[in-house]
């Protein structure tokens, strides 16, 4: 926990000093720019009232500005959210949304660590955390963002197995995260969550894998079968040599298996009848 705080306070005066770099002061502007910027504070003074149409602009609470005066960004940093002031012929400005923004990451053919070609695809939810970087150090921190989630998607899941990629999601995800969290840095861009959206495999491993399993429970379901076979052959076992110690039992026994017989439907039974009995009959 120290370890990470530590890190997002280097983070953070590492931001704060590219900032500065580009916060230049007024005096940077030279004899020539303040002569400029002179004329054009007259020039507004002049058209008042006209001009103040053209020096007041609104932001919104979800946004902020960068006002480049004669090509350098203005001190002070991002404006807004509000009113804010301009020099018509001297300050331009670029509005910057800081909302949370998403977008998904194409489907990516990669190639695991076992040698296995896996479609994935993914989404990825990331916002402005520093507007002046994210406008001075890139040209389109969105488009740059998209291409790096999915250079880092395919690097990361290159390093992974098949088996890790459909069973440890989140440890991918939170790889990730943290891989495009550094890698944004010096654009102003924050990455708040990376989720892995769908894991494709080709048809054939589909049914490689399906056969698979159904290989094994049906292997377990016979050695379950096994198991009830051999409890069932010691039951009838210890019946037997309960049964063999009055021999009564075994008719009694088998009567209340023909009284069970008939209980459930009309049916014919054959009694048969012991060999013993039949010859004191037939000695009559």
């Amino acid at each position: 926990m120290e370890d990470s705080t530590e890190s997002y306070k280097v983070k953070g005066e590492r931001t704060r000093d590219k900032q500065a770099v580009f916060e230049s002061s007024d005096s940077d502007m030279g004899l020539c720019g303040w002569f400029l910027v002179l004329f054009s504070i007259l020039l507004t003074i002049l058209t008042l009232p006209i001009s103040i149409w053209m020096c007041i602009k609104i932001v919104k609470e979800y946004e902020r500005a960068i006002i480049f005066r004669l090509g350098r960004i203005l001190r002070g940093g991002a404006k807004g959210p509000g009113l804010f002031f301009i020099l018509p012929c001297t300050d331009s400005f670029v509005n910057v949304d800081m909302r949370t923004i998403t977008f998904d990451i194409p489907p990516q053919e990669v190639l695991t660590k076992d040698s296995v070609t896996v479609s994935v695809d993914g989404v990825v939810y990331y916002r402005v955390q520093n507007a002046t970087l994210a406008v001075a150090n890139i040209t389109n921190a969105d488009a740059a963002t998209r291409l790096l989630a999915q250079t880092t998607l395919r690097n990361v899941l290159g390093t992974k197995n098949l088996s890790e990629i459909l069973s440890d999601r989140e440890e991918i995800a939170h790889s990730m995260q943290s891989t495009l969290d550094d890698a944004t840095d010096d654009w102003g861009i924050k990455v708040e969550r990376v989720e892995i959206k769908d894991v494709k495999l080709p048809l054939q491993l589909q049914r490689a894998m399906a056969a698979e399993a159904e290989a094994t429970r049906e292997a377990r379901a016979k050695v379950i079968a096994a198991e009830g076979e051999m409890n069932a052959s010691r039951a009838l076992k210890e019946a037997s040599l309960v049964i063999a110690e009055s021999p009564s039992a075994l008719q009694l026994r088998y009567l209340q298996t023909l009284n069970t017989i008939a209980a459930e439907k009309n049916s014919t039974i054959i009694f048969p009848l012991p060999i013993d009995i039949m010859q004191s009959f037939m000695k009559h």
